[in-house]
């Protein structure tokens, strides 16, 4: 038994212990693997930069919902074989949205199961009735989706005409002997299937809500994925999965970021604030020369007065304790649909090795090439809102620039935070027609029984499936969190917690600076001065897009 980023893993699946930050947008996240929304619902959550895509079906009969759709992408995508590097989802665990939709995608598969045994023993034994029966359906939905109002009534008529003439079928036989039972067998082998097959689908749509409502409510509901535990050397498939899980946990846990142009870093947000302090190098006695330094020894300087911003001088709360690390940025298009991980001897497990690090931050200032930052990143809002700012140091012939930035990450769209509501419309009263009530409706209705009838046999070949009835795309280069985050500026705290750490983060970086710079004979006058004019600029900050350059 392992424990790794708070998590207790449990024959498989790994559950958040009570206090981890992130499990609210995690939670959030993995609901949408049991929704049964239409899959289109997905697209409202699509951002400025990222846009989720869902193909429009040969045959409606067999498109995906969006817990079906949500599922089937997250697990190919996140642990498919020869998969693309993923972003990191700061403020969420990646792992538990991928378990709770291989637990998902495995109750569909145990009803998908029971499903086709019914369409083998009510359905492929009398085929023609059954394809009687599935073009009426699928012409019935056809009709229903229009915007018109009288082609539901339509629909609804050709489904009652389409069991009349049944019922006169079955009375008037045109003819007898073996086929007259068989005739009489396929127009109602099918139908005997559908109250079957109507019972199976509504004992596992229950199941799937509750664990939905669950995951919103805070019950932390575990993800059963058995299939993630080999039981026997033998079982390679299990290994696999493990293997698949552990490598996303460790790309998570990687110090290598994009910078995607006007996107920002991919996983911190946009960039909305940046103050540069740039000042030459002087000798503070005109008669000696400067000690030699290099910009990590700035950094390193920074990086220990850093720990030190959840102190201070009032028992006020303040700062929580940050995440401060050192980031490697790689550049990469602002359309680029892929990203490549630093590879070689100074890597290892997605990590870029200590000394590479200091290698980047001293030689890597100009030109081509991976950048070093240090950033202080705060997980705060329960994972909602993610505040990072990061600080870089470079010296090109005798300017010494410090920079710093700060991005924030959102919440995750309102989408992902809405509990089932129960299915129910309004209709007119009987007596009193001005008014109207509400009626309750059947958590599945006859339509969507023979949608997943008619899926379950092909939900073992799934590439046949996407082709019939489509599938959900995924915004590239994908993580799981800046995907479908939402801007935070709307939310009045969140932007005020966003903008008040620019300031003392600010002030701790120039005053360790100018220390390092005094320890080594350099003249602070003007970097001093420079300090306290931005000091009082970034108490009026207001987020912007420091990312779109007005050029």
């Amino acid at each position: 038994m392992t424990v790794e980023s708070g998590y207790a893993e449990f024959f498989g699946p790994q559950v958040p212990r009570t206090g981890d930050e992130g499990q609210t947008p995690t939670f959030a996240l993995a609901s949408a693997a049991y929704r049964d929304n239409e899959a289109e619902e997905i697209l409202k959550a699509n951002s400025e930069w990222h846009k989720s895509e869902v193909g429009k079906p040969r045959i409606k009969l067999f498109r995906p919902n969006l817990g079906e759709a949500f599922s089937r992408a997250i697990i190919d995508r996140m642990l498919g074989s020869g998969r693309a590097p993923l972003i990191q989802s700061f403020g969420t665990q990646p792992q538990v949205v991928v378990e709770h939709a291989l637990a998902a995608h495995r109750i569909r598969r145990e009803r998908d199961n029971w499903l086709t045994a019914v369409m083998v023993l009510c359905g492929l034994l009398f085929l023609p009735g059954l394809l009687v029966w599935l073009l009426v359906f699928q012409i019935r939905t056809t009709m229903a989706k229009r915007d018109d109002k009288r082609a539901g009534a339509l629909a609804t008529a050709l489904l009652v005409g389409v069991g009349a003439l049944a019922v006169l079928f079955l009375l008037r036989m045109p003819f007898s002997g073996f086929w007259a039972w068989y005739a009489r067998a396929a127009v109602l082998a099918p139908v005997v299937g559908w109250f079957w097959a109507k019972q199976i689908c509504e004992r596992t749509a229950r199941d799937l809500r509750e664990r939905w409502d669950s995951l919103l409510s805070g019950s932390s509901i575990g993800a059963k994925v058995p299939e993630a535990v080999p039981s026997s050397p033998g079982e390679t498939a299990a290994e696999q999965l493990r293997q698949s899980l552990a490598r996303l946990s460790a790309e998570q846990q990687s110090n290598s970021v994009f910078y995607a142009g006007p996107k920002g870093i991919l996983g911190m947000g946009t960039r909305w604030g940046s103050w540069q302090l740039a000042e030459d190098l002087a000798p503070a006695d005109p008669g000696r020369e400067i000690h030699p330094f290099r910009s990590w020894d700035v950094i390193k300087a920074i990086h220990d007065r850093l720990r030190m911003l959840e102190r201070g001088p009032l028992n006020t709360g303040g700062f929580p304790k940050p995440s401060i690390r050192h980031w490697i940025v790689t550049p990469i298009g602002e359309n680029a649909t892929a990203v490549t991980r630093p590879e070689g001897t100074d890597v290892e497990a997605y990590q870029v090795k200590q000394h590479a690090v200091q290698e980047i931050c001293n030689k890597q200032q100009f030109g081509a090439g991976d950048r070093h930052y240090l950033g202080v990143q705060w997980t705060l809002w329960d994972g909602q809102l993610v505040i990072t700012m990061l600080i870089t140091v470079t010296v090109l012939h005798e300017t010494l620039r410090i920079e710093v930035t700060g991005h924030a990450l959102g919440p995750v769209h309102s989408l992902f935070t809405t509990k089932p509501a129960a299915k129910e419309k309004e209709v007119q009263k009987s007596v009193k027609f001005w008014e109207t009530r509400k009626v309750k409706l059947p958590l599945v209705d006859s339509d969507e029984v023979v949608r997943l009838a008619a899926r379950a046999p092909l939900t073992n070949y799934p590439p046949l499936l996407y082709w019939l009835g489509g599938k959900l795309t995924l915004p590239e280069p994908f993580g799981l969190r800046h995907a479908w985050a939402d801007k935070p500026w709307r939310h009045r705290f969140m932007a005020d917690d966003a903008l008040r750490a620019a300031t003392p983060v600010l002030r701790v970086v120039h005053s360790a600076a100018i220390k390092v710079l005094e320890e080594n004979g350099v003249d602070t006058t003007k970097f001093g001065s420079r300090s306290s004019s931005l000091s009082t600029a970034v108490q009026e900050a207001t987020p912007g897009k420091a990312d779109l350059y007005d050029a």
